[in-house]
Parts: C-alpha cells; structure tokens; sequence
C-alpha cells in the first residue's frame, strides 16, 4: 500500500467522482483508477461503488476512508515535524580581543541566520586564559594561537596572521617604506602586551632571533586601550592586521613586519569531538567557514588560510 494510493482514494471520495479528483490531482483518469483497483485488490474488498451520479464509498470504504484520514493526518505532521525542526542547544565559544574585533559580529550573524534556536554564549579574553577555560571546560571553543600538546583537544589550523607594526602618522621614528625589519626599529617607543600575553611571547622570540632589544614604553594587555594609547601617538605597536578591524583604528599607520617568522597561527581548537555537543559541532564549522569567507574577501589584513590538515598556507588572490 502506497501513500499516493490513500491521497487517491480521499480525493475521489471528497469529489465522488473519478474524473474531478484525476483533475485535481494532476493525473489522467485511467492511471487514477487503476490505483484504486490496485488498492482494492490489495485490501480484498471493494471500496468504491460506481453509481448514475458518481462514486461513493462502499461500508468497507467508508470505515478504510475514516483511518485513512487519520494515517495521512499523522504523515503529514510527521513530515511538518521533521522540516521544522531544527537544531537547538547551547555553545559557548572564546575569541582574544583582536580576533572578535574582525569576526565576532560576522561570527554571531552566521550562527543566527543558519542555526537561530542555538543560544550561543561567546566570551572575550586573552588566548592562554581561553587554553584554561577550554581544559576546564568552561566553553566549548576557542580561537587559539598556541596548542597545549597534552590536552584532550580537536585541534585544526585554521589561519596565519602576518604582523604589523602600527603607530599615529605623525608619531616621530615611524618608517614611510612599505615594510620594516625589526632590527631597524631603532628607539621606537612600543607598546605592548606584558609578558603573559601569547603574543608578547611571540614578539619576544622574533626579537631575539632579529638581534633587536625593544623599547618597551608602556605594558598594556586590554587591547582597546593598548590602541587607545597608539591613537594619541604615546608610542607604537606590532599587532595582527585584525587589531586594525575596528572603524576608529582607520586613522592610523600600518606598516607589515618584513620578517616571515614574525607570524601568528591561528587554531581553532574544541573539546574533543565524542564531547562536543550537535550545537558544538556546527558552530565550529560555522566558524571556520567564516574565517575563510573573511580572509577571501580581504576582511582580515595580513591573514592566510591553512589548508584543513595541513601546515600549508593557502595564499588568496
């Protein structure tokens, strides 16, 4: 017994006539009646009986009509069920400051437009302090720039960032060429993060591979002030390209770090994924796509893709 054959019969009940239910149902009378003869076979009974004026159901079609509607009523919610259905759930995911300044907004917009009954909860701290959240389980996911080798994680490279050095216009010692070297920064005053920031340590390893003691002006590791103090031209600083995402950030100079080593990885990292919950899921892949839709359209200065896997940079047009 098919479902098209329980429609067939309604309809033809409903019209009490073979050819204006074949009308509506789009079908030619004959395939039409052919079902329903299929169906009585099929039942051993006959279900329909032709009159002068029509059809009408026999007292066997009548009772087979009456659960029909039932069984069709419950398909049809059945399937209502499963269209609107959607996945729900909770996930919360961390981002450093500089890396939800370029894709926070475009982050959360992605999540409500493909999974609006997913309440996501995203938090906004240092990276290490994310690592520490995530072993703890406190959040689900993190945009990281360091992997802790010994901790449960699913792990993905996700993009390299290229740094700049960044400063006021006017700010005396800033370079007018198209690239610095960090051996040529001279007594540029800098400001940077304190020694426990992941990018502090980064600078601090490219400085010494450079052969450049810095000088450090002032330590300041809440990104908005740190900028705050470059845009009234205290000093400069060597930031990703993505600490330049925020509108008021226009006004300033960006110069791109010449060194290849002076980069930072970006890792998308979890808790592993028999852990990871539906909404989890999908939120990290929701993630990932829109980095790599941010880094293709030019949305996130000096970013690269990494292919999935591998520790290959995929270099955009």
């Amino acid at each position: 017994m098919e479902l098209r054959q329980l429609r067939y019969f309604l309809s033809v009940v409903e019209h009490g006539s073979m050819g204006k239910a074949a009308l509506e149902l789009g079908v030619v009378t004959s395939a039409l009646s052919q079902q329903i003869s299929r169906l009585e076979s099929e039942l051993s009974t006959r279900l329909l009986q032709r009159t002068s004026g029509g059809v009408v159901p026999t007292d066997a079609g009548l009772a087979f009509w009456r659960q029909a509607q039932l069984a069709l009523r419950h398909v049809d919610d059945a399937a209502n069920a499963a269209r609107s259905a959607r996945l729900s759930g909770h996930v919360s995911v961390g981002m450093a400051p500089s890396t939800a300044s370029v894709m926070g907004v475009a982050f959360l917009q992605a999540m409500r437009e493909r999974y609006p009954d997913v309440r996501l909860h995203m938090v906004e701290n240092l990276s290490g302090h994310l690592a520490s959240m995530l072993s703890a389980r406190q959040i689900d996911l993190a945009v990281l720039f360091h992997e802790a080798p010994a901790q449960r994680w699913s792990v993905q490279p996700l993009l390299d960032e290229r740094l700049f050095l960044i400063g006021a216009r006017d700010l005396d010692g800033m370079p007018a060429s198209t690239s610095v070297r960090l051996k040529n920064l001279g007594d540029l005053p800098l400001i940077l993060p304190s020694g426990t920031h992941g990018l502090r340590s980064l600078l601090l390893a490219a400085f010494r591979r450079a052969g450049y003691e810095p000088n450090i002006a002032a330590e300041i590791d809440g990104l908005a002030l740190l900028m705050d103090v470059v845009r009234a031209g205290v000093g400069a600083t060597i930031q990703p390209g993505a600490a330049l995402a925020r509108p008021e950030n226009a006004i300033l100079t960006s110069v791109p770090v010449a060194e290849k080593y002076a980069m930072r990885p970006n890792m998308l990292a979890s808790v592993s994924d028999d852990e990871l919950s539906p909404a989890g899921l999908a939120a990290r892949v929701v993630l990932a796509d829109v980095a790599r839709q941010l880094v293709r359209e030019h949305r996130w200065p000096g970013a690269q893709l990494r292919a999935p896997g591998t520790s290959q940079i995929v270099k955009t047009p």
